[in-house]
């Protein structure tokens, strides 16, 4: 067994152990909009549920050189975001979604995505995604000072709007094998769903 301090490890390392140990990682592409109207869109794999009542779902953004990326400021100036699942079907456009683009260009443009206007908040969806969930941001948490600012933003939004494509639903249930999900690996790598099986939970 290797045993590493992790106080004595440059942030590269620990990423690199983090990213090649937590895994497979559901990928969020969440989409924002500026004060002027501009719909940025940006994919993040620090992203899971926190609770299902009321349902909160948790974003990760890092920080870049102790200042907010355009998907934290935006969902903190507009205190909403919508949330889309990552699938097979327009995983290569997704990935387009992470070029490093100013705040008043959008990457759903540069992906050639399409924009859909959503039920209950302003920020658009993509149309593309076969479940999206429109969010209110319920609390932004900044964590892990470092060098005087903190490392990243946990965005934490209650879902008020789901919306499930139809061959995917299944009386209250979502078919995950017709939804092909995708995951994120460590590097440029990613995983699909792959074989799945059952263990029953004990009393």
């Amino acid at each position: 067994m290797k045993s590493l301090d992790a106080e004595q490890l440059s942030e590269r390392d620990s990423y690199k152990l983090l990213i090649g140990s937590i895994l497979p990682r559901p990928i969020a592409l969440v989409t924002t909009i500026t004060a002027n109207g501009t719909v940025n869109a940006g994919p993040f794999s620090y992203f899971n549920i926190v609770t299902a009542n009321p349902p909160l779902i948790s974003v990760s953004v890092q920080r870049k050189q102790g200042e907010m990326k355009d998907t934290a400021r935006n969902a903190v100036e507009s205190g909403e975001f919508v949330v889309h699942i990552s699938d097979e079907t327009y995983v290569d456009q997704m990935n387009r979604t992470a070029a490093n683009l100013g705040p008043e260009e959008s990457e759903i443009e540069l992906a050639g995505l399409t924009a859909v206007a959503s039920s209950r908040v302003a920020v658009p969806g993509i149309a593309e995604a076969r479940i999206r969930m429109e969010c209110v941001l319920e609390q932004t948490i900044p964590l892990g000072e470092k060098e005087g600012a903190p490392a990243c933003d946990l965005l934490i939004g209650r879902v008020v709007y789901f919306h499930v494509d139809e061959e995917l639903y299944d009386n209250g249930r979502i078919k995950v094998e017709a939804l092909k999900p995708v995951s994120r690996l460590a590097g440029s790598d990613y995983a699909k769903l792959g074989e799945t099986f059952s263990l029953e939970r004990p009393n």
